[in-house]
């Protein structure tokens, strides 16, 4: 279908991240049928930069369907949303003051309709999964994913599969529950369900970059930088990684818009932040591996973070030492001392996994890596209220009087 005469989408197939094998991208598909990696969705990128001007944007709607002549969905009746995306850039003053960065800001992802950056890839692997006419989709979850799938697949009418850890935040779990997806839990981590999901077939499975489409919907964090920055790229992105869907994509966003003419050949540096509980692409950076094997005994709090093997691992690794970035880990009781931290200096309750890349941040200042003049955006990639019990409710008591509330200092 074409808008003004331009497609809805300029999307012209799949391609092999890995061997180059071209895949169609009218038929199902998860990974390449030759060499099991992943594929990327490819664009008339050319066509696009003759007809789609970057200034449009300004008067659509602010969902990340503005965007939808670079996403895989070709009918508009077949998009489903729930209003995700166009999440806000804000400025951190008091919390740059106390790392040392004059020009920190936050992208705050835990906006998105069910709290977190997994409602953009399953709302657009959905939308597309709907117009291949699948009707029963399966993912293993560390929770966030798990309850955007549940949620996107109500909305679409198909069936949803999840399994989680049994340790699983809670409030994932329940709205799983509410949108009536068939959910389940084990005893082990999110790898040990992803063997599930891949033992049947009769359902799909939209994985982390096991099928196409969900890095279409994360990379529309790209473009929105782009977009919110004026159309310039800051000099670092620190970014929270798990499956790492979230950073490749940024970076296929920032090469799509350079081949249409909207950015120069800059990138920012990408900081890939894990748990020292499962830091597997670390390590692999670390030792100068192109793959990272798995990680054993994975734990963390940050459940995000908890991926003890990634099939984007190469994609990862290469976006990093491609950008000039780093892979670093912190500890999970630097993750809870930034979560105060933020929340005193910047009223902004944070995910375990968006704590993670404020660690990150004070670490990289440390060692100069980061200077205090450069533009650094952290992404919060969920809202802690995901996270409730990592925290304490309990305050002091008064009388009903007031007699026990302690004097204001002068």
């Amino acid at each position: 279908m074409s808008v003004n005469g331009a497609p809805f989408s300029y999307l012209t197939g799949l391609e092999c991240t890995n061997c180059g094998l071209s895949h169609d991208a009218d038929a199902p598909n998860n990974v390449c049928r030759v060499c099991g990696k992943v594929l990327y969705a490819r664009y008339d990128l050319a066509s696009a930069r003759r007809t789609l001007d970057r200034d449009c944007f300004r008067d659509r709607p602010a969902d990340l369907w503005r965007y939808h002549e670079l996403l895989p969905i070709r009918q508009p009746d077949n998009v489903i949303t729930l209003g995700e995306g166009v999440t806000p850039l804000l400025r951190m003053p008091r919390l740059g003051e106390s790392l040392g960065l004059k020009n920190l800001w936050m992208k705050d992802e835990s906006l998105n309709p069910t709290g977190s950056f997994k409602a953009r890839g399953m709302a657009v692997a959905v939308s597309r999964a709907r117009e291949l006419g699948l009707k029963r989709l399966a993912a293993p979850s560390a929770g966030n994913a798990g309850a955007a799938l549940a949620t996107y697949a109500a909305r679409a009418g198909l069936e949803a599969w999840i399994f989680m850890p049994a340790d699983t935040p809670r409030v994932p779990l329940i709205e799983c529950r509410l949108a009536g997806a068939r959910a389940f839990v084990l005893d082990g981590l999110i790898n040990d369900a992803g063997r599930i999901v891949r033992s049947r077939s009769s359902w799909f499975d939209v994985s982390t970059l096991r099928e196409p489409y969900r890095v279409e919907g994360k990379k529309t964090m790209g473009y929105e930088l782009a977009e919110q920055f004026a159309w310039s790229l800051p000099d670092a992105i620190i970014y929270p990684t798990g499956g790492g869907t979230g950073l490749v994509g940024m970076v296929k966003a920032f090469d799509e818009m350079e081949t249409l003419g909207w950015i120069g050949s800059k990138r920012p540096r990408m900081y890939s932040v894990q748990s020292s509980g499962c830091a597997p692409i670390v390590r692999a950076f670390e030792a100068g591996r192109r793959d990272a094997p798995i990680w054993e005994n994975a734990r963390t709090i940050a459940s995000g973070l908890r991926v003890p093997a990634a099939i984007g691992d190469y994609l990862m690794l290469d976006a990093i030492r491609r950008t000039d970035g780093v892979a670093l880990a912190v500890d999970d009781d630097e993750i809870m001392a930034a979560t105060d931290l933020v929340a005193v200096r910047e009223g902004a309750w944070l995910s375990p996994e968006g704590a993670a890349t404020i660690c990150a941040a004070q670490r990289l200042r440390e060692d100069g890596t980061l200077k205090a003049h450069e533009t650094v955006v952290l992404f919060n990639t969920g809202g802690g209220m995901v996270y409730p019990d990592l925290q304490s409710a309990t305050l002091p008591r008064v009388a009903i009087d007031g007699r026990d509330v302690p004097e204001c200092d002068p």
